[in-house]
């Protein structure tokens, strides 16, 4: 859980933060934002102090005023000194972040979806398979992305289908429902095939 406010610093950079959310709108016109919070548990950050937002490149620190968590993973926010609907329509877009200093630590087996990244991903059944590219939410369910083949297969994050990281090997345990490479093979396979001649 994040309920201390970071230490800001220069030396704050993407590779030692991980990913919050978005801003994805205005709210009202006394400079609140909507955010959308890409967290498992979004309900830890409803006493969140302070964030770092990209602005250009660059990860700056903002204060917060207020969070009002609201369904599905969004919170209305109020950051200092932003109080006019136009300095807070100039950080639409933005992504948000926090040190990874914040996190809390997790068991071995256990695993936040930054720290995936790159893992290799190993079947229960069919060995080694490829590498996780990125983790994406959709319609409030996660999917890592692999790269196999060449194609990105999407691997839904039940704890039936993904049993656990293995960190010191960067490798994560997976249990494939039957025929899910096939989908995504057979996919590729037709939108690579020429039509037909007459």
């Amino acid at each position: 859980m994040f309920y201390n406010t970071p230490l800001f610093n220069n030396q704050v950079t993407q590779d030692n933060c991980y990913l919050l959310g978005y801003i994805v709108r205005t709210h009202g016109t006394s400079g609140n934002v909507v955010i959308f919070l890409d967290v498992d548990y979004p309900e830890e950050y409803a006493e969140l102090d302070a964030v770092y937002v990209e602005i250009k490149g660059e990860l700056v620190p903002y204060f917060i005023e207020s969070v009002n968590l609201q369904k599905q993973a969004n919170a209305i926010v109020k950051f200092e000194d932003i109080n006019t609907i136009e300095k807070a329509q100039a950080l639409v877009g933005s992504s948000l972040y926090l040190s990874l200093d914040d996190l809390e630590e997790l068991g071995n087996e256990e695993f936040y979806y930054h720290e995936i990244k790159g893992f290799a991903v190993v079947d229960k059944t069919l060995g080694e398979l490829g590498i996780v590219r990125k983790v994406y939410s959709l319609n409030g369910q996660d999917l890592i992305a692999m790269d196999y083949q060449g194609v990105e297969v999407l691997i839904p994050t039940a704890a039936d289908i993904v049993l656990h990281a293995d960190k010191e090997n960067k490798q994560l345990m997976v249990n494939l429902p039957e025929g899910l490479l096939d989908v995504y093979l057979d996919n590729s396979d037709a939108e690579n095939t020429p039509d037909d001649a007459d």
